[in-house]
C-alpha cells in the first residue's frame, strides 16, 4: 500500500494549477444518463472516484471513452443494467446519485446502499423521500435502494436539512418528470449550480440554482451535451492554506476565487495578504507565522466541511488557540488523534475541537482515516521538523490529483513511496 513521505520545513512557493471539482464531476457524470446521446464532459480530475464512477456507468452498459485531457465520452444509449452493486458503492457515497436518473430515464434502479469515508452518518432517507413524492415506489430491502416509476410527476419538495447529494438527485429526476418541481432549502453549493447548468446545456428548464429555492420545469428528453467542469474551490483551499502554514506564497490558477469568500476570509484572519483575480487567487504569508482563527462550519454559502480538516492543522502551529465547531457531520475530528502523533495540542469536546498553538511539530508516522484529514496531515508533514510519513494515502487519491507532484512543484520535500513491508 502506498505512503506519503515529507521532508517538512520549506515554505511553499510558485504557481499551481487547479483541477476539476471533484464533487462537480461525479454528480455530472451520472447525468450524462438522462441523455438520448452522448455527452462530452471535459476538465475532468483524475482521481480514484471518477474511476469508480466510470466503471460503475460502464457496468450498467453505458460505453465510455477518454480522450486527451481527461475529456470523457459517455454513451447512455446502450444501457442495459438498472444496478449500482455493493462492491462499488461501498467505497464511494456518491453512487447513490445513479438512483434519480435510473428512475426519470429508465423508469427503475437498484442501488446498494452507500458507503465512503467514514465521517458520520449521512442518511438517504431525503433522496427516497424526494422520489416518492415524486410519486416513484421505494422500498430498502437486502441492502438495497429498489425503485420504480413509469413516469415521475413534478412535485413541491421541502427538504427537512440541506444535503447536496439529495438535492441532485432530486434536482436530476425532476428534469424528466411530468409538470413542475420546487425542491425547497435546496443546497446552494457551486457543484450544484454547475450540475444544473450541465442539465441546462441537455435541454432541462431549470430555475434557481444557487438559491435555496429551485424549480425545474419538465421535459420530455433530453439532449447530449459537451460541458467543462468548475474548478475545484477545496483543492484550492488546501494549496492556500499550505502556503499560510509554511509562511509561503502560492498562486492558484484556472481557480474560481468567488466560491471562496468564506475561506478567504478566513485566510485573511491569519495575517496572510490575498490577491485574487477572475481565475487566479495567491496568498503571500511573507514568512510569517498565522494567527488562530475560531470556525463553524455551515452549508454554502457558509465556512465549508471539506475545510475543516486544513484549518485545524493550520491552527496546530499558529499563534494563539483556534475554536473549531463542527456542524455537519458528527465524527469529523478523527484526524486530531493524528495531528497529536506529531506534537499538536487539541481537546474535543464533542462537536468543538480547541487548538492551542505550538511552535513546531515534529515528523512521525500517521495514518489517514478520510479524505479531507488525509489533506491536513499532508499539510502538517510539510511543517513539521523531520520526517513525516502518511499511510493510507487511498483517502486522499479519492480527492487530489497528484497532490505529491503538485506540492513537489510548490518546492515541498515530498514523494510516494511503496508500503512498510516493501
Amino acid at each position: 500500500m502506498a505512503r506519503i513521505q515529507i521532508h517538512g520545513g520549506v515554505p511553499l512557493e510558485g504557481e499551481v494549477r487547479i483541477s476539476g471539482a471533484k464533487n462537480a464531476v461525479l454528480p455530472i457524470l451520472v447525468a450524462s444518463l438522462l441523455g438520448d446521446g452522448p455527452s462530452r464532459v471535459s476538465n475532468v480530475p483524475h482521481l480514484q472516484d471518477v474511476t469508480t464512477t466510470m466503471e460503475l456507468l460502464g457496468r450498467m452498459g453505458a460505453q465510455l471513452s477518454v480522450g486527451d485531457g481527461m475529456q470523457i465520452e459517455i454513451d447512455p444509449r446502450s444501457m442495459e443494467h438498472y444496478e449500482a452493486p455493493y462492491d462499488l458503492v461501498k467505497t464511494m457515497r456518491a453512487s447513490i446519485l445513479v438512483l434519480g436518473p435510473l428512475v426519470a430515464r429508465y423508469g427503475r434502479a437498484i442501488v446498494s446502499l452507500p458507503g465512503g469515508c467514514a465521517i458520520g452518518s449521512r442518511p438517504v432517507d431525503l433522496h427516497l423521500r424526494g422520489l416518492q413524492a415524486l410519486g416513484a415506489q421505494v422500498e430498502v430491502r437486502n441492502g438495497n435502494i429498489e425503485a420504480r416509476a413509469d413516469q415521475l410527476k413534478g412535485a413541491r419538495i421541502i427538504m427537512d436539512t440541506v444535503t447536496v447529494t439529495g438535492t441532485e438527485n432530486i434536482l436530476m429526476a425532476a428534469t424528466l418528470a411530468r409538470g413542475t418541481t420546487v425542491i425547497e432549502n435546496a443546497a446552494q453549493e457551486p457543484e450544484v449550480v454547475d450540475l444544473a447548468d450541465f442539465l441546462i446545456s441537455m435541454g432541462a428548464k431549470i430555475h434557481g440554482a444557487g438559491s435555496n429555492t429551485i424549480t425545474v420545469e419538465g421535459v420530455d428528453r433530453l439532449e447530449g451535451t459537451t460541458y467543462s467542469v468548475l474548478p475545484d474551490r477545496i483543492e484550492t483551499g488546501t494549496y492556500l492554506v499550505g502556503a499560510a502554514m509554511t509562511g509561503g506564497r502560492v498562486r492558484c490558477t484556472r481557480s474560481r476565487p468567488a466560491h471562496l469568500d468564506a475561506v478567504l476570509n478566513k485566510l485573511a484572519d491569519t495575517g496572510a495578504d490575498i490577491h485574487v483575480g477572475e481565475d487566479w487567487v495567491e496568498l503571500d504569508m511573507r514568512g510569517r507565522r498565522p494567527r488562530s482563527v475560531d470556525i463553524t462550519t455551515a452549508p454554502y454559502p457558509g465556512f465549508p466541511t471539506d475545510m475543516q480538516a486544513q484549518f485545524t492543522a493550520l491552527n496546530t502551529i499558529a499563534e494563539g488557540t483556534g475554536v473549531i465547531t463542527e456542524t455537519i457531520f458528527e465524527n469529523r475530528f478523527m484526524h486530531v488523534q493524528e495531528l497529536q502523533r506529531l506534537g499538536a495540542d487539541i481537546s474535543v469536546k464533542g462537536k468543538t475541537a480547541i487548538i492551542r498553538g505550538v511552535s513546531g511539530l515534529n515528523g512521525a508516522p500517521i495514518m489517514a482515516t478520510d479524505l479531507r484529514a488525509s489533506a491536513s496531515l499532508v499539510l502538517a508533514g510539510l511543517v513539521a521538523e523531520g520526517v513525516t510519513i502518511v499511510d493510507r494515502v487511498y483517502h486522499l487519491d479519492r480527492g487530489y490529483e497528484i497532490i505529491e507532484e503538485k506540492l513537489s512543484g510548490l518546492g515541498a520535500r515530498i514523494k510516494r513511496i511503496g508500503s512498510a513491508a516493501a
